[in-house]
C-alpha cells in the first residue's frame, strides 16, 4: 500500500471533506455544515484539522480540540471506499501526537449508540467505554 500523507486542512479540501462527510456518515452526514463547523473550528483553534491522502486522492479526515486538559476528536471520517486499510488508525494517533505536543492529558470522543464496529475500532486503539450521559443543546 502507498504512503497515507496526513496534512492541515486547507479550504481548498472543502468540497472533498464535504464528499467524505456525506459518504462516510450517511443520513446523519454534517455534510451541509462542513464549511460552517470547519471554518469556525480553524477561527478559534487552527491547526487541528486534518486530512489524510492516499495516491494524491483525499480520503480522511479529522478534526480534534483541546479546552486545557481534555482533547476531543470529532468527524473522524475515511471514505467507504478506502476504509480497513489504516487510514482512520494513522489519523487518529497524528491528531494525538498533536494534541501531546498542546499539553493534552486525555483524549475524549464521542460514538453513536448502537455503533459497536466503531467501538472496537477505538478499543483496539486503547481507548475505553466511559459510563456517561452525554448531552448537548443547540444554541444557534
Amino acid at each position: 500500500m502507498t504512503d497515507i500523507h496526513i496534512r492541515p486542512y486547507t479550504k481548498a479540501d472543502l468540497d472533498a471533506v464535504s464528499e467524505i462527510w456525506t459518504a462516510a456518515f450517511g443520513a446523519d452526514a454534517p455534510s451541509k455544515l462542513v464549511d460552517q463547523s470547519i471554518s469556525e473550528k480553524e477561527r478559534f483553534q487552527p491547526g487541528l484539522v486534518f486530512v489524510a491522502e492516499l495516491d494524491g486522492r483525499l480520503v480522511g479526515t479529522t478534526i480534534a480540540g483541546y479546552d486545557g486538559y481534555r482533547g476531543w476528536l470529532n468527524g473522524v471520517a475515511v471514505h467507504p471506499d478506502f476504509q480497513r486499510r489504516g487510514i482512520a488508525r494513522e489519523m487518529v494517533h497524528h491528531a494525538i501526537a498533536k494534541l501531546q505536543t498542546l499539553g493534552c492529558l486525555k483524549v475524549n470522543l464521542q460514538i453513536r449508540d448502537g455503533n459497536e464496529a466503531v467501538v472496537s475500532f477505538y478499543e483496539s486503539l486503547g481507548f475505553e467505554v466511559e459510563k456517561r450521559i452525554s448531552m448537548g443543546k443547540l444554541i444557534g
